[in-house]
């Protein structure tokens, strides 16, 4: 969900902030017509960055929403009663279906009678972890949670937890308008170009306008911290690194210069010194990894190898994704194999 495990920060000193950090709650203007609104979030990883877009036409455009919970819904009737009573949300675009953005989109929906936006796998993904309360579902974590080499307890621990995206967001509305990579927009004075991310969500919406000048980055380029890269239950052997690099090269024809605004951390400027640290970060972590299995490891075995502080149980899920990415990279990379051990688990081995 959320754009990182919530304590991993990096160097970016070579980045420049443009705004400072707004009250909780506040919009704040940071280009003509675009407003800065920060939700708080009850998590290590504290708050998300919103964008509300006035429309020529007096009505006003919502990216992203927040979680599906009474301060945010509170935040949000005051900004859009209060604030901006003049005038009526016409539209929420969810950039992906992690629940600090699409968490309160039906609700919104409902409320305000504005039309959701959102491309058709992260629309997808969120009806499905809305209604799906199978069997099949805990069965695919389960045996996630046993291939990735965890200790019993900590599966059946998991497995009671249940669906942790449904304590956090309510189900979107049932038909959207679909968004591709490449489609034109008009939000507002913006013209709009959708970019497509991949690798933190399958389908995310990033938006870029040229002329004015500003790239809307959701979680695929954040400024200090990573966006995590989590191979999911529902595709266990998936490349999702490869994924995420190779949707990086879609930012590289956008100017050095263009004002990101990212989901978390702050307004920046250095678009291609970002993704050049968030392509080495990258390969620090395969080496790592690689390391790690001289001998035959699983993927719990590996995890602590590749983060620099100790992962708790609530941290548990990103990190085994992200371990879980890196070792299947390498793998299709030719760098690993792996075994189904006796006990259920993968053990990756160095070629």
């Amino acid at each position: 969900m959320q754009g990182a495990l919530g304590a991993r920060r990096e160097r970016a000193e070579a980045l420049t902030y443009t705004h400072p950090r707004p009250p909780w709650g506040e919009p704040v203007p940071v280009l003509e017509g675009l407003w800065w609104l920060r939700l708080r979030l009850p998590l290590r990883l504290d708050h998300v960055n919103v964008w509300l877009i006035e429309e020529e036409d007096g009505g006003l455009s919502a990216i992203d929403t927040g979680f599906d919970d009474a301060p945010t819904r509170s935040a949000w009737q005051r900004v859009l009663e209060q604030v901006f009573a003049h005038r009526r949300l016409v539209r929420v675009l969810a950039t992906h279906y992690h629940p600090d953005h699409i968490g309160l989109a039906g609700w919104l929906c409902r409320r305000y009678g504005a039309e959701l936006w959102a491309s058709r796998a992260e629309w997808l993904m969120a009806r499905m972890l809305a209604l799906d309360t199978s069997e099949e579902f805990d069965r695919a974590y389960e045996h996630y949670d046993r291939r990735a080499g965890l200790p019993e307890e900590l599966v059946q621990r998991r497995r009671a937890a249940g669906n942790l995206w449904r304590r956090r967001a309510g189900a979107p509305p049932g038909a959207h308008r679909r968004l591709r990579h490449g489609d034109h927009l008009q939000l507002g004075r913006f013209r709009f170009r959708v970019i497509i991310g991949e690798g933190h969500a399958p389908e995310m919406v990033t938006l870029v306008d040229e002329e004015a000048g500003v790239l809307i980055a959701a979680d695929q380029v954040l400024p200090r911290i990573s966006p995590v890269v989590s191979v999911p239950p529902s595709m266990p052997e998936a490349d999702v690194l490869a994924d995420f690099l190779g949707s990086l090269e879609r930012y590289r024809p956008l100017d050095e210069g263009i004002l990101v605004l990212p989901s978390h951390g702050r307004p920046f400027r250095g678009l291609h010194r970002r993704l050049d640290q968030l392509a080495a970060h990258h390969e620090e972590r395969l080496a790592r990894a690689l390391a790690a299995c001289s001998e035959p490891r699983t993927v719990y075995e590996v995890m602590p190898a590749l983060f620099d502080f100790t992962i708790d149980e609530s941290q548990l899920g990103f990190a085994l994704g992200e371990t879980y990415a890196h070792l299947n990279h390498l793998t299709a990379r030719g760098e690993l194999a792996w075994e189904l051990a006796d006990d259920g688990a993968l053990r990756f081995r160095r070629l």
